[in-house]
């Protein structure tokens, strides 16, 4: 060791890694002021992936991220700053509910609005990145990338499907990570309103690329001549993201199907849904569905509006089995009415599903006791616009903290 090294530097690279593992993601974040050695270490991206497993593989490190509602009256308030909290899910294998759901920490949105039309939608979390979009009052399109553990934030380049080269369209987006090429990447189904291709389809896909910044359109396997909902969330699950989409038969009913998009060969196929859920006519308008990560498979939120208002929970119970589709429960008569219907937001680890009720309580519903538990938190309730209740303001999902983007420069994001 040399005379001016510091003890701490002297350290072999194996013995500072298994410690850095160890310790609270802020405490590795002060580490990188100790020493120019430790800082190199830490924002190294061998050190980031294995400290990503580590997180996700720790099974007493589960966290749930909810975008809340700010103070009553301020939600469109262009000084106010959107609050993200991260919740402890311990109620696994747990009888003590006073540990349930005990808040973890809290980070204020780093993008202030600037004005009461910029209003961010959280399109989903991967690796501890939380992916923003600008698209819910406008044909902004443009697409945040944000680490709130490590306060990096980057943003995307435009995409090829914007209102002046194509019109106007309806768009719902993903988010995930390709295993294969280590890399994340953010998915627009988006379909076209004024035009057509020549096969009378409507619906063009596009991937953007974190590694190369660029977003290239995606046609293999694209089916011709159906439609998506507009905002409707994707869920990823086995290295794919997974959506709804429509086509009509030739006797004029829609028939719905899971489309799903590879994220490392970036080829579409499908996965059809119960049987139940097809055949119906007209638009069908009254009838929403989602789908939803389930464990390691799928789980269809089936809402329906009006004349028979409920909400039906599927699960898929092995991935890509259609035969496996099963109906756990229905929620309608005492929970539902004919102005609003509970919308599930997802699960918890231990299987129960996260509900919003009308007044924003957020509750977990146990399938197999039917036991309901308040979890005292508040999302926003019902919102007079339904496409951007769909996925516009109470933000829930798993979340794991990471170092992913610490070893990059922040890229500017201005509205």
């Amino acid at each position: 060791m040399s005379d001016k090294e510091p003890m701490w530097d002297s350290l072999p690279p194996g013995i500072l890694t298994h410690a850095f593992l160890q310790l609270p993601i802020k405490s590795i974040i002060t580490c990188t002021c100790v020493s120019k050695k430790w800082k190199s270490l830490i924002q190294n991206p061998s050190f980031i992936s294995t400290h990503l497993h580590h997180s996700s593989s720790n099974s007493n490190n589960r966290l749930f991220l909810f975008r809340l509602c700010p103070n009553e009256g301020t939600m469109w308030d262009k000084r106010e700053r959107e609050v993200y909290t991260l919740y402890w899910d311990n109620n696994n294998n747990s009888n003590n509910e006073e540990e349930d759901f005990n808040e973890h920490t809290r980070f204020d949105s780093p993008f202030p609005a600037q004005s009461g039309s910029v209003i961010l939608r959280v399109v989903g979390t991967c690796n501890g990145l939380v992916c923003l979009a600008r698209d819910l009052l406008s044909y902004d399109n443009s697409y945040i990338l944000w680490n709130p553990c490590v306060r990096k934030f980057t943003r995307t380049s435009r995409p090829i499907v914007s209102y002046s080269t194509y019109g106007g369209f309806e768009e719902t987006t993903g988010f995930g990570f390709d295993s294969k090429t280590n890399d994340y990447k953010v998915v627009r189904v988006v379909r076209l309103l004024d035009r057509e291709d020549e096969d009378g389809s409507s619906l063009k896909v596009e991937v953007y690329s974190l590694a190369t910044d660029e977003w290239r359109m995606v046609t293999v396997g694209l089916p011709s001549r159906c439609v998506v909902r507009g905002r409707e969330p994707l869920a990823f699950v086995n290295g794919a993201l997974h959506w709804i989409a429509f086509r009509r038969t030739i006797t004029n009913n829609l028939q719905s199907f899971v489309m799903v998009l590879d994220l490392g060969d970036e080829v579409i196929r499908e996965i059809a849904l119960p049987e139940f859920l097809n055949g119906f006519d007209g638009d069908q308008y009254w009838v929403r569905m989602s789908i939803s990560v389930y464990r390691n498979s799928l789980a269809l939120f089936h809402q329906q509006d009006f004349s028979s208002p409920c909400l039906n929970i599927w699960v898929m119970k092995e991935y890509a089995d259609e035969s496996s589709w099963t109906k756990l429960v229905t929620l309608s008569d005492g929970q539902c009415s004919r102005e609003y219907v509970p919308r599930a937001l997802g699960f918890r680890r231990s299987g129960e599903v996260i509900i919003e009720m009308h007044d924003g309580a957020l509750i977990s519903l146990h399938f197999e006791s039917q036991k309901l538990k308040v979890l005292g938190i508040t999302g926003y309730g019902y919102i007079f616009d339904h496409s951007i209740n769909g996925n516009g303001y109470t933000f829930f999902d798993s979340y794991v903290e990471s170092l992913v983007l610490l070893d990059e420069p922040n890229r500017a994001v201005t509205y």
